[in-house]
C-alpha cells in the first residue's frame, strides 16, 4: 500500500471491502476468470442502477445523477454544474 493511490482513501476501502464481501466471497467458488468478470460487470450495473441508496432519497445513484444533472441544465447560462465551495 502507498500513499495517494485508491488504497488510501477511506471511501474506495469501504467499497473494496463490501464488494469482496458481497460478492467475491458470498458467490463463491469462481470456477474461471470469464465467471469472475461476468459477475463483476452484474454487481457493478446493480450497485450504480438498481441499489436504492438511503442517503439520497431512496433512489439509485445513477438515477440521483441524472436528476441532478438535468436539474442544472435547466439553469441560466454561466452556472456551474458543480456548487461552489464559496
Amino acid at each position: 500500500m502507498t500513499t495517494g493511490d485508491s488504497y488510501d482513501n477511506a471511501l474506495a476501502e469501504a467499497f473494496h471491502s463490501l464488494f469482496k464481501a458481497e460478492l467475491i466471497r458470498n458467490r463463491g467458488p469462481w470456477r474461471g476468470l470469464d465467471e469472475v468478470e461476468i459477475a463483476v460487470a452484474e454487481y457493478v450495473d446493480w450497485f450504480n442502477h438498481r441499489r436504492l441508496h438511503g442517503e439520497i432519497g431512496l433512489v439509485p445513484p445513477a438515477e440521483f445523477e441524472d436528476g441532478f444533472y438535468g436539474q442544472q441544465a435547466g439553469s441560466t447560462e454561466g452556472e456551474a454544474l458543480v456548487p461552489s465551495l464559496q
